[in-house]
């Protein structure tokens, strides 16, 4: 037994509601005889919290603690048993493995790649075209595990970035993975080891970190250099500073 993340339940704020127990793609939750919620088994839970993003009382979060390894094979006989075979393909780890890690109960949180095209099919009647290449970006939403951020050039930009920036998707998004987040108005907590997470799975190329002049906006930042050194990685990070202006001014 090894100390890993794993969901607890706050029982007292679980209102019977259920969503986490369709939100969990492994089976790992379901209601009790007094209508709470409660881990199934521990060894089903996979530790990323998809059922916190569902949860209306805030009745659930990821703690570290004690317990038995997640077993992706034994959540997916489970699943399989319990709700079938579409619903088992979705287990994280089993099947298109890890293609799925980012599924959370969500449609709008399934881990996917967009197609970008090529600059030849750009033309006067097209819009400026998205560079956005996969999705969720929201790092409360991204999985570690997704495989197109293995050995990617990654962005890591503050939600703003994007909006004082005009030229955002071709100056600085172009060819890269993205995430997003806000130090200000997210609940960061768990963002350090995520990231650590990602860096240390992904042979990372190249790690850019964009951020606005307020200054708010530095914590992204810390987060940032922090999981770099969590990780261990010989990462440098590059910063980009934006102006609410829109203009990119030198970094410090």
């Amino acid at each position: 037994m090894a100390k890993r993340k794993i969901v607890e339940i706050d029982r007292d704020k679980c209102n019977g509601c259920g969503l986490c127990t369709t939100a969990c793609a492994e089976g790992a939750l379901e209601l009790d005889a007094e209508n709470k919620a409660v881990l199934v088994r521990e060894i089903f839970c996979d530790g990323l919290g998809a059922c916190l993003d569902v949860c209306p009382t805030d009745a659930l979060k990821v703690v570290e603690r004690d317990s038995e390894e997640y077993d992706s094979k034994a959540a997916f006989s489970h699943v399989l048993k319990t709700r079938g075979a579409e619903a088992a393909s979705l287990v994280h780890g089993i099947g298109g493995g890890d293609a799925h890690a980012g599924h959370s109960g969500c449609p709008g949180s399934l881990a996917r790649e967009i197609p970008c095209g090529s600059d030849a099919e750009d033309g006067p009647a097209t819009s400026v075209r998205s560079r956005l290449s996969q999705w969720p970006i929201q790092l409360h939403l991204i999985s570690p595990q997704a495989p197109y951020f293995e050995k990617s050039d990654l962005l890591v930009a503050a939600d703003c970035t994007a909006f004082a920036l005009g030229g955002f998707h071709d100056g600085l998004l172009k060819g890269k993975k993205l995430v997003i987040a806000c130090p200000k108005l997210d609940d960061t907590q768990g963002y350090v080891e995520k990231l650590a997470e990602l860096i240390r799975r992904n042979s990372l190329k190249s790690l850019t970190v964009a951020i606005m002049t307020v200054p708010c906006c530095s914590g992204l930042e810390h987060i940032v250099r922090q999981a770099v050194v969590l990780a261990g990685e010989p990462l440098d990070v590059k910063k980009v500073v934006i102006g609410i202006d829109g203009r990119v001014v030198p970094a410090p």
